[in-house]
């Protein structure tokens, strides 16, 4: 059965490309520096970038850096010697990478960001998650599940992070907790799974259910790390619902957990609106035009551009998957591109 899923998934994979291609107005070439395809949001990834800049009229040449930062930087300034249209990165270290970005812009190559925020050199265009956002979804939703579980917004809650030195769960946490600020009546627990190891989540869960058997829900920052929690609350005798869990990303085990009722709710990261994101302003990064800030519709998000210290920056807010929605392919975690297509903005 997953060797036949695998098959439909390539398949579909294959005829998007092929889709995209006739979109194409071979306007040029961009490349994409992909930290890894280890993962599947990494792999997704490439299907959408490649999808999406095909649409607007450019063929994108994908490098994988095995997650190792040397092998990116000797990537970049290779790329650089082939004067591309414009480079596409998803860094590896976020600040090994400012030298060669320097670089390529010194020599007219254009650089854009995706997902992974580089603030320590200017940038021609980044495209990511409205994490801060992200953490505002969730705190809705647990919200609503404490009010439905105890008649009021009340209770107590597990928060586990992923590594405390990286600021996609920082800004999570912020967002959650702001929100979460009104309610007096929540104790939320805090602890951070270093590495983002699913190991150090599910040793966090396993020994808070010992200290803090009255834990009403658990909020993880990553799927992965649901998927460990998971399995403490199995070895401590629960059933699904026994305990909520919330989670974000929207990772296919995520979506997988939704169906199996032990997640509630998982708070998406719109990869595939941060990939089209990148293609509605190609064009004007590539012919060095002024990206203005507004608010923008991408696929279906409201989208805000400001202009940072480090250059234009879109934040694409994520959307909220339950057992009511969990089916819907607009969700990446469905690992089904979507049939929607962009235009590169005016």
């Amino acid at each position: 059965m997953k060797r036949m899923l695998k098959l439909i998934r390539t398949a579909t994979a294959t005829s998007v490309m092929l889709a995209s291609a006739a979109f194409a107005q071979e306007k040029g070439t961009i490349y994409y520096m992909v930290p890894t395809l280890l993962d599947e949001f990494q792999t997704e990834s490439v299907n959408a970038i490649e999808m999406f800049m095909g649409q607007v009229g450019y063929k994108t040449v994908t490098l994988n850096a095995d997650n190792k930062t040397d092998v990116q930087q000797g990537q970049m300034n290779d790329t650089i010697l082939l004067k591309p249209d414009a480079i596409v990165i998803a860094p590896v270290d976020f600040n090994a990478l400012t030298p060669s970005i320097e670089r390529a812009r010194e020599a007219g190559v254009p650089v854009m960001i995706f997902d992974r925020q580089i603030t320590s050199t200017m940038i021609d265009f980044t495209s990511v998650a409205g994490t801060v956002e992200i953490g505002h979804v969730a705190a809705g939703e647990i919200q609503r599940l404490l009010k439905e579980k105890n008649g009021t917004v009340s209770g107590k809650v597990l928060q586990v992070l992923g590594d405390p030195g990286d600021p996609y769960t920082l800004d999570i946490q912020k967002g959650f907790e702001e929100l979460m600020a009104a309610y007096p009546d929540v104790e939320i627990i805090t602890k951070p799974a270093m590495q983002w190891e699913a190991s150090n989540a599910g040793s966090i869960v396993a020994d808070q259910m010992l200290v803090n058997p009255d834990i009403d829900l658990i909020f993880v920052h990553a799927a992965h790390l649901a998927v460990a929690a998971v399995a403490s609350l199995e070895a401590a005798g629960k059933k699904p619902g026994d305990v909520m869990l919330v989670s974000s990303n929207g990772a296919p085990v995520g979506l997988d957990l939704i169906r199996q009722g032990w997640e509630q709710v998982e708070v998406e990261q719109p990869l595939y609106a941060q990939a089209a994101a990148l293609a509605m302003f190609a064009d004007k990064v590539v012919n060095g035009e002024e990206i203005k800030p507004a608010t923008y519709d991408v696929l279906g998000l409201k989208s805000e551009v400001t202009i940072e210290d480090w250059g234009p920056n879109i934040k694409i807010p994520g959307a909220a998957i339950t057992a009511d929605n969990v089916d819907d392919t607009t969700f990446w975690g469905n690992l089904q591109a979507p049939s929607a297509t962009v235009e590169s903005v005016k």
